[in-house]
């Protein structure tokens, strides 16, 4: 496999002489004989760097290694942490990363002839579209949801009986307490991106109770395409699609976790080189790479330090998934004498079980308030329940 990436990464460095962006990072650097070198020579590129470019050169920026007029697929990232990045695909692009998502649906076990539900407006995200059209593609019968009621879309879900359930775990969830029966809807396969649940055993458990499917994680990005997927034999680990993708773990911790680093080797007209992620994960060896233990932990700026714990999200999703009466949660992030406190409001029942698993977990007292049902908000897209 590494052959053929090096392959694949010296390609993609020949093809960067018209890409302004990288013309001037990579300084006339050739081709590469070993990883190692690819590494040393090749600098990091953030977020921060590619938006500020698209700042100075409105309104897409400069990495772009074709004509303006090459590129027909525009999508822009999410913008929650900061200014949404525009992205642009050229057709041999684009073609790259639908085959990636092919490559996700078909290690899912999703099948020409299968229908997949996607209950959300797509706007302009790319996941989405390349989701949609590679399911197509394949002869997934491909339903759109957006725009409806997510009570209309349970509905929709109840007439239609799709074999596959595309959406977050949050929403996955969120649809199951509208049905009055999701397990009878017949839906087999929940393919759960955009939040770090799909790979956590309480919360695959809790959409597995609630639907009687199938939970199988996946995660990608704009700047880079879809990325991964669920091991089906081993459900909390991610399969990386490495013959797309030369992947770095940097800084890692004691237990292993470290940022996950990204090079895009197809995606020529728009590509990244040794790109940060800011996705916080463990690697596990495999004969043709690794895998990614636990899938996506965290991200590098989400942690929440409070007397001296680390506190990712993830981490306290799957605490509170592991109480069987919450219905829906919030973090509420506070300055107390300049340290970081954190309490939680939940709706249901078990605050006093989950105050006692928090603090058996994290060695925390850890606040925890009952709200009546109905107060927190709901989200269909990517949850926002830590707040300051």
């Amino acid at each position: 496999m590494e052959e053929i990436q090096l392959g694949k990464a010296n390609r993609l460095l020949a093809a960067l002489e018209s890409n302004l962006f990288y013309r001037e990072k990579l300084d006339g650097l050739g081709a590469v004989e070993s990883f190692a070198e690819f590494s040393e020579k090749v600098p990091f590129t953030t977020k921060s760097e590619l938006a500020a470019n698209q700042l100075a050169h409105p309104p897409y920026g400069t990495n772009l290694t074709r004509p303006l007029e090459k590129y027909s697929r525009f999508h822009q990232t999410s913008g929650t942490s900061g200014q949404s990045m525009i992205w642009l695909d050229d057709p041999e692009g684009w073609n790259w990363l639908r085959g990636n998502w092919e490559w996700v649906w078909e290690k899912a076990g999703v099948k020409a002839g299968h229908a997949a539900f996607f209950p959300f407006s797509f706007g302009p995200f790319l996941g989405f579209w390349a989701g949609f059209e590679s399911a197509t593609n394949l002869g997934i019968r491909a339903i759109p949801a957006g725009g409806l009621t997510s009570e209309n879309r349970v509905k929709m879900i109840a007439r239609l009986r799709p074999e596959v359930l595309c959406c977050t775990p949050t929403y996955g969830l969120r649809l199951a307490e509208i049905a009055d029966d999701a397990r009878s809807l017949g839906v087999q396969k929940l393919i759960v991106a955009g939040e770090p649940g799909g790979s956590l055993p309480e919360v695959r458990a809790r959409l597995n109770d609630a639907w009687d499917a199938e939970v199988i994680d996946h995660h990608g990005m704009t700047e880079v395409g879809p990325v991964t997927v669920g091991d089906l034999e081993h459900p909390s680990q991610l399969l990386i699609r490495h013959e797309s993708y030369f992947c770095e773990v940097i800084e890692q911790d004691e237990r292993g976790v470290g940022e996950l680093v990204l090079t895009t080797l197809g995606r020529h007209g728009s590509p990244l080189l040794r790109y940060r992620t800011g996705d916080l994960v463990k690697p596990a060896d495999q004969p043709d790479g690794f895998a990614l233990d636990g899938g996506i932990i965290g991200r590098v700026d989400d942690m929440v330090v409070v007397r001296g714990v680390n506190l990712y999200p993830g981490a306290v999703e799957e605490v509170v998934r592991s109480v069987s009466g919450i219905l829906e949660y919030e973090v509420l992030i506070e300055e107390v004498n300049a340290m970081s406190e954190v309490r939680l409001r939940v709706e249901g029942e078990g605050a006093e079980e989950l105050e006692e698993r928090l603090r058996e977990v994290f060695s925390l007292r850890i606040p925890v308030e009952k709200v009546a049902e109905g107060t927190l908000e709901r989200f269909e897209m990517k949850s926002k329940r830590w707040r300051k």
